[in-house]
C-alpha cells in the first residue's frame, strides 16, 4: 500500500513566516499531529541565506531594506537564494519509514527526479542533476535541499516559473563594481526559468502545482490528496515566529565572524560547497584553539551537527585538531549530503596556516 501525502498550499507569506512554518510541521509530523505533506508556498521579494551561512558575505543588506527585500535564514543548509512571487517553492516532510529509502542522498535523488519528471509533463526537457540541482538543457530550474531531525525529514526546492534576475544579483551580495552587464547575462545564463522555456504557453501556478503533486507521486509511488492546514500548524509556526525564526537575533546567528579580533580566516571548496573556518588562539604560544566558527553553504544534517564540533574543538591543542574532528564524525550520528570530516580539516588547516605573527 503507497505512502498517503497530504497537498497544503500555504500561499504568499512574509519570508520569516513562511520558514517558521516549516518546524513547526516537523515538530507536528513527528507527534503523528499530521500527516506526510507535501506543501506549496511562495514569498514575497527575499533574501534567504543558508542556516550556517555568514549573514553580511551573502546579502546586501543595506540594498535589501532599501527596496523593501525581506532578509530570512533559513532552518535548511545550502547557499543564499533570492525568491518572489515569480516563484514557486515546494517541500516533502514525511517519516523516514514512508518512502523506504534510509540514507539522504538516495533520498534527495529520488525526490529531485521526482521533481524533474513534474517539470516534464509541462512540456520541459528537466532531470536530475547530482547532487541537488534540477535542470534544463544545463541550466538550473530548481535548486533543492533537506534534513532529518530525528526520523521526520523536509526537503525543500523551488520551481523558477518567473524572475526577476536584475533584483537577485543586488540582493545577494554581489559587490556593486561586479554588476555589470556581463555579469547578470552570466546568471540568466546559469538558471532557466519556465517563462522563457514556455512563452505564451506558460501555465498558471495552480497547473504547476499538479504536475508536480503528478510527479511526486507518480516517481515515489505516494498517493497525494489536496487536505487542510491545521490550526495546531498555524498556533505553533506563530510561536516559532514569535520566539525565533521572526527575529533578527536569528538572522544575525553568524554575522561577520572574521571582523571580530585575532581570529584567523580559512576556507576549502570541495564538491560539496564551500566551509569558511574562523579560529581564535590563545596560550603563551598560541598553540590552542580556544574557539572555532565553521561557515559556508554545504548541507549537513541534522543542522546542529555544526555547532556540535564548534563545542567539541574548544581548547583542542592544535596538533590534535585533525585527530578531534576524526573522533567526532566518526562517533556521531550524521547523515550528510554534502560535506566529510576531511573538508572541515581542510578549511581549518587553511586558518591555521596563517596563524604565524597571529
Amino acid at each position: 500500500m503507497s505512502a498517503a501525502f497530504r497537498v497544503i498550499d500555504t500561499g504568499v507569506r512574509e519570508g520569516r513566516a513562511n520558514i517558521a512554518f516549516d518546524p513547526a510541521l516537523i515538530e507536528l509530523r513527528q507527534q503523528d499531529k499530521v500527516p506526510d505533506t507535501i506543501r506549496f508556498m511562495r514569498f514575497p521579494p527575499t533574501a534567504l541565506i543558508g542556516r550556517h551561512q555568514d549573514l553580511s558575505r551573502e546579502i546586501d543588506l543595506d540594498y535589501c531594506e532599501s527596496n523593501g527585500i525581506g532578509t530570512v535564514r533559513r532552518v535548511t543548509g545550502g547557499g543564499a537564494i533570492y525568491l518572489d512571487e515569480g516563484q514557486l517553492g515546494w517541500e516533502l516532510v514525511f517519516h523516514r519509514a514512508s518512502l523506504g529509502i534510509a540514507n539522504l542522498p538516495d533520498l534527495a535523488a529520488a525526490i529531485c527526479n521526482a521533481a524533474a519528471a513534474g517539470l516534464r509533463e509541462l512540456g520541459v526537457k528537466a532531470k536530475f542533476r547530482p547532487r541537488n540541482d534540477i535542470e534544463v538543457d544545463g541550466r538550473k530550474i530548481s535548486g533543492t535541499g533537506g534534513f532529518f531531525d530525528g526520523d521526520i525529514l523536509i526537503y525543500q526546492g523551488t520551481v523558477l516559473v518567473d524572475m526577476n534576475a536584475a533584483q537577485m544579483v543586488r540582493a545577494l551580495n554581489i559587490p556593486e563594481a561586479k554588476v555589470a552587464k556581463h555579469d547578470l547575462d552570466s546568471a540568466e545564463e546559469r538558471v532557466v526559468t519556465l517563462k522563457e522555456l514556455l512563452g505564451d504557453d506558460l501555465p498558471d501556478m495552480e497547473t504547476i502545482k499538479a504536475a508536480m503533486v503528478r510527479g511526486f507521486a507518480s516517481v515515489l509511488g505516494i498517493s497525494a490528496e489536496n487536505g487542510e492546514i491545521t490550526e495546531a500548524e498555524e498556533s505553533l509556526a506563530q510561536q516559532y515566529f514569535d520566539e525565533e525564526i521572526g527575529g533578527d537575533d536569528f538572522l544575525r546567528e553568524i554575522d561577520n565572524p572574521g571582523g571580530t579580533d585575532r581570529l584567523l580566516e580559512g576556507s576549502y571548496t570541495g564538491p560539496g560547497g564551500t566551509i569558511n573556518a574562523y579560529v581564535k588562539l590563545e596560550g603563551p604560544t598560541l598553540g590552542i584553539l580556544q574557539r572555532a566558527l565553521v561557515t559556508g553553504d554545504f548541507f549537513v544534517t541534522p543542522p546542529r551537527i555544526v555547532f556540535d564540533l564548534e563545542a567539541a574543538l574548544v581548547g583542542t591543542r592544535l596538533e590534535d585538531v585533525e585527530a578531534t574532528i576524526t573522533r567526532f564524525f566518526e562517533d556521531t550520528d550524521i547523515g550528510m549530503l554534502s560535506v566529510s570530516a576531511e573538508d572541515f580539516i581542510a578549511a581549518i588547516d587553511d586558518a591555521l596556516a596563517k596563524r604565524e605573527g597571529a
